[in-house]
């Protein structure tokens, strides 16, 4: 028997509010990775892996939230906890080596297209993992055709993302990143719910697994949790907001000592001549 999918039982409140976390878990992200590049080796390991929990996090409270709003008529839905935060773990793992590549490698050629379609598949990996956490009395059955162009939006979104927070060009730039992240997020998901079908069994057996209001604690107190003190971090960073870093880095220039680029060596060069010549010119008088 085929089911009545709703995936706004909501309305527009589920989408939006699944839009905007997208957008902040990208936009912290998407920060971090570009303060990774103004800073010296030795912190941008730290940066890059803030970066993929955060945008890890995001699209993962993105994708629960909209699944808030999703419903099958004539069944109750329930999840299996340990894929759903198995999901989570995707996410994070697979965000995170798109995210090192393009910190590592800049955000162009080989490296943005490798960092970019790893990220891609990190999202979509996330989704369909997550959905399938979902028990109910029935079976999940997708469209092959749709879920490649969600995927393909996932990936081609992500790697305009991840070439937006490589310009290090301003917070405007991240703002616009963060903002295509999220339609990346979003648009991968209902997309590929938009191939979605569901045939119901018609048994009487009760689904087991948690309920979606039982997911709502966790998902808000952990993953929101983390994005509130991800912020608080970024807000702190002065050099997040001037998108340029204010000195070069040391580990830059190996084997240069800092105070050889001073500007009075100039000075000083220009002083030793009239000082020797000054010198010679008192010796005859004083034989």
């Amino acid at each position: 028997m085929q089911g009545t999918v709703d995936g706004f039982s909501y309305g527009l409140v589920t989408p939006l509010v699944a839009y905007l976390m997208a957008c902040l878990g990208g936009a912290l992200g998407l920060r971090c990775t570009t303060r990774s590049m103004l800073v010296a080796q030795s912190w941008r390991p730290g940066w890059l892996a803030l970066g993929s929990a955060a945008i890890g996090s995001g699209i993962w409270t993105m994708h629960f939230i909209a699944m808030m709003g999703f419903t099958v008529r004539g069944t109750t839905i329930h999840y299996d906890k340990p894929m759903t935060f198995a999901s989570l773990a995707v996410a994070i793992v697979m965000v995170g080596i798109g995210i090192f590549i393009v910190g590592y490698r800049g955000a162009r050629g080989t490296a943005l297209f490798t960092g970019g379609t790893i990220t891609g598949l990190g999202i979509a990996s996330m989704h369909y993992l997550g959905m399938a956490s979902m028990r109910l009395d029935g079976k999940l059955e997708y469209d092959t055709l749709t879920v490649g162009i969600s995927v393909a939006i996932a990936m081609a979104a992500a790697t305009a993302a991840l070439w937006a927070a490589g310009q290090v060009r301003g917070f405007l730039w991240s703002v616009g990143a963060s903002l295509v992240m999220g339609l990346a997020v979003s648009g991968m998901h209902y997309t590929g719910m938009a191939g979605l079908s569901v045939h119901l069994h018609g048994t009487a057996e009760p689904t087991t697994g948690e309920s979606p209001a039982a997911l709502l604690a966790p998902m808000l107190i952990g993953p929101l949790a983390f994005l509130l003190l991800a912020g608080v971090v970024v807000m702190f960073d002065p050099l997040m907001v001037m998108g340029k870093p204010a000195v070069v880095p040391v580990e830059q220039r190996p084997g240069i000592p800092a105070h050889v680029h001073t500007a009075h060596n100039p000075q000083r060069l220009r002083l030793r001549p009239r000082r020797t010549v000054e010198h010679r010119s008192r010796t005859p008088q004083n034989r």
